[in-house]
């Protein structure tokens, strides 16, 4: 079974980790693998990318005309490749050598047609102190509580996830109202595919653990006030998509219901038990960022259908 890996890139500040990225896809133990990279738009990086990579053995390379955004990229990467498995990780993300290996097992073992890995943070400084695990999934990585070894979830990360390519394909791929485009910061772009997927074939991605990527967090994804902006988009983009599939809306409301009724409980009870300044800071973050998603999905709320999801309906 081949696999073939995408990783999308876009920003020359970005290139000396997506490098990392790119070899540590090519340093995999699992064969058959082929490469392929989408450059959004920016040809000084595409001149660079060429230049690294071009002549490097089951590596593909394409450039769009212009910044088409990363879930139009991720599609057209798909399109491009020639696995029978294709393969997403994110350009600031570093795989486990065994990665592939473990997410190509999983198709071997089962009758999975979508697999998924461990999004493991990576701090490049320390971990801030007030940032709660509950809360990883901000800066797309697994937050407390999302799924045991090999259960079956709606989805996990764009960093760690893979598809059987004519299944991916045959339900549209990403679509492109979510997804980062330029100053658009509209989020969740793997559950529209995935919500598709499950819907025409009653399936859902299978989250092996074992299957890791390290998951770079730089210093301003620890920024309180970047993460209170990201959490209101993170809102915003959820009323996206309770309209592009209304059923979605249930997963929210669970996770929020697991969230106030299960892990804030806990918090509290070991808070008054063992009293400490870094668990009391989490616990307010989870309420400021919880209130700032609430706030950007009735920010949502107020805009024309048009404007959220382009269509005039």
């Amino acid at each position: 079974m081949k696999v073939s890996v995408v990783i999308c890139t876009y920003a020359m500040e970005r290139y000396d980790v997506f490098s990392e990225c790119v070899e540590s896809v090519l340093a995999q133990t699992y064969e058959p693998l082929e490469v392929v990279v989408v450059v959004d738009g920016n040809d000084a990086v595409f001149d660079r990318v060429c230049e690294e990579f071009g002549d490097r053995e089951g590596v593909v390379l394409h450039c769009n005309d212009e910044n088409q955004g990363i879930s139009s990229s991720r599609t057209r990467g798909a399109k491009i490749a020639t696995g029978d498995v294709v393969a997403f990780i994110d350009d600031d993300a570093v795989a486990e050598p065994d990665w592939i290996a473990e997410l190509a097992r999983v198709y071997d073992e089962t009758d999975a047609i979508a697999v998924g890995g461990h999004a493991k943070p990576d701090w490049v400084t320390e971990k801030p102190d007030f940032f709660p695990a509950e809360f990883y999934w901000l800066v797309g990585c697994d937050e407390r509580g999302m799924g045991e070894h090999m259960e079956e979830l709606r989805n996990t990360y764009g960093s760690n996830i893979s598809f059987y390519r004519e299944v991916f394909l045959s339900v549209g791929g990403y679509d492109e109202n979510t997804g980062r485009k330029g100053d658009r910061h509209i989020q969740a772009h793997e559950a529209p595919v995935c919500i598709r997927m499950a819907n025409r074939y009653g399936k859902g991605v299978i989250y092996n653990t074992d299957a890791v990527v390290n998951h770079r967090l730089f210093d301003y994804r620890g920024d309180f006030r970047w993460l209170v902006f990201r959490s209101f988009w993170q809102g915003y983009s959820k009323r996206i998509m309770d309209l592009l599939l209304p059923e979605a809306a249930g997963d929210k409301n669970d996770y929020l219901k697991r969230l106030m009724l299960e892990f804030v409980p806990i918090r509290v009870r070991d808070l008054v038990r063992a009293p400490s300044m870094p668990e009391l800071k989490q616990l307010v973050a989870i309420f400021v960022f919880t209130g700032a998603v609430g706030f950007g999905y009735l920010y949502g709320l107020t805009q024309p259908r048009r404007e959220l999801i382009g269509d005039d309906a």
